[in-house]
């Protein structure tokens, strides 16, 4: 309608609305919650290193002193009081104070040509150590499992934080359009999973498309996926098209960024009715293929297959690939658990590596092994533990992961432990700092990869990290 002799107070009345609604939008675009707030497809601060990455997370602390850092001074102490100069004031983390030393029984040796020392348990990983950047100097301040977890993948302790795939997604995306950006496979000893289960891979407080999706090896990928009985496609793709129009309408009342997330996930659900299936048809692999990985064995099948799809999955362009299996929580019995840990992952884990290296993916895929903290050099008792099944606690101030591929250096080692590795004695590498080699490998500055939340601006590394330059290619 148009008034020819409209007032200055009347044309601002009428208008107050619209200026009304700007500002709520930009109010709302400051605290994270609208779609505005996600970034653009690929925002890398420099030239990437890396494209994809497959983290193997092995949730319960595996023993650093057991697989990855040999101390033959402990042989001749086996038994005797740890030295006071460790044990004033350190505690394990059930609050008992462990004083006994408990030198490992396990045989290391040098292999390829860097001459890598690697327990007799990983006889496998033993062969590819020339591709492997061993870290020995990690360390973390949390000594349970959920917190030191959580600071793991989401760079805090708390419950309700994005994971380290949600913000590799959030920055990133992904190129794989028919497959989320960020897929999770889990196994277990038989024990179950433990700690903090699925808030490892959440997508806390930014929008749930970010979140991991959970997809199963066997039997339907994801449950529900598949078109129920009856509907054809073209009906389907109708039923999603009038969702979707209704959505964006109630998208446009609200401003509610879920709303689009419940848009992109019907039509991803969509998109993998088809792609689900073939990921996991595994006919076109070949017998040498399978045996890399274990598949026709019992005893790897379960984390053999789970390997093979982060493979397959970083071939379609996923972006993060996250490998769970529990349970390395060896307080007790530690001799026969580890063998029994070791025995599931350790032809996998390298027949991942020697897999992607023979196919040219490992230069842009960026594979991380690790748990949420070592165990103590100390002996462990617990529950009636006869003598002979001894464990270990919980022990935060170091442990040893390894990396491989995405311009790291292979066969290197990083780092060293005092002599019953029990503190860092050089070039530490905190949790934080990790996190911030992991996030420069993908060319993004974990600096600069913020999410506003709750009128603050987040970021994976928390006010903490720094690269570690030295294990770069």
């Amino acid at each position: 309608m148009f008034f020819p002799n409209i007032s200055r107070r009347d044309f601002l009345a009428r208008n107050s609305h619209g200026f009304g609604a700007m500002a709520l939008w930009h109010l709302l675009a400051q605290e994270g919650r609208t779609a505005d707030t996600q970034p653009k497809q690929t925002r890398t601060n420099f030239a990437p290193r890396a494209k994809n990455v497959i983290f193997i997370f092995m949730m319960g602390g595996p023993s650093h002193l057991d697989l990855f850092d040999p101390k033959p001074k402990m042989k001749p102490l086996h038994g005797e009081p740890i030295p006071e100069s460790l044990v004033h004031a350190k505690k394990s983390a059930t609050g008992a104070v462990l004083e006994t030393v408990m030198a490992s029984p396990r045989k290391f040796q040098s292999h390829g040509q860097c001459g890598m020392e690697i327990s007799e348990f990983l006889p496998h990983t033993a062969k590819v150590v020339d591709d492997l950047c061993l870290i020995r100097s990690m360390h973390c301040e949390q000594s349970n499992h959920d917190p030191a977890q959580l600071l793991m993948h989401c760079g805090t302790p708390l419950f309700g934080n994005p994971s380290i795939g949600s913000w590799v997604n959030y920055g990133l995306g992904s190129d794989c359009k028919n497959l989320p950006g960020y897929m999770v496979l889990t196994s277990d000893d038989g024990h179950g999973l433990e700690g903090a289960g699925s808030s490892l891979w959440s997508s806390g407080f930014m929008p749930s498309t970010y979140r991991g999706v959970t997809f199963r090896n066997s039997g339907d990928p994801i449950l529900h996926l598949k078109r129920p009985a009856g509907i054809s496609v073209a009906t389907q793709r109708a039923r999603l098209d009038a969702l979707r129009d209704l959505n964006q309408m109630h998208f446009q009342t609200t401003g509610d960024d879920e709303i689009s997330s419940r848009i992109a996930s019907y039509e991803m659900a969509f998109r993998m009715q088809s792609a689900a299936p073939e990921l996991l048809d595994f006919s076109q692999e070949t017998k040498d293929s399978r045996a890399l990985y274990g598949i026709e064995s019992k005893n790897t099948r379960a984390f053999g297959t789970n390997c093979l799809l982060a493979r397959r999955m970083v071939e379609r362009g996923v972006r993060f690939v996250h490998l769970v299996h529990s349970t390395w929580d060896h307080h007790g019995d530690l001799n026969n658990r580890l063998k029994l840990n070791c025995g599931m992952t350790d032809l996998p884990s390298a027949g991942l590596i020697q897999d992607l290296k023979q196919r040219g993916l490992l230069d842009d895929t960026l594979v991380i092994w690790a748990g949420e903290f070592g165990r103590t050099p100390m002996g462990e008792v617990r529950r009636g533990s006869k003598a002979g099944k001894e464990g270990r606690d919980h022990h935060p101030n170091a442990f040893s992961l390894w990396m491989a591929g995405g311009g790291l250096k292979g066969g290197y080692v990083h780092g060293t432990t005092d002599d019953f590795g029990f503190n860092v004695q050089e070039n530490p590498v905190h949790v934080h700092d990790l996190q911030a080699t992991i996030l420069h490998l993908l060319g993004v500055d974990h600096e600069q990869l913020t999410y506003r939340h709750s009128g603050r601006d987040y970021r994976l590394t928390d006010v903490a990290g720094k690269v570690v330059k030295e294990i770069i290619a």
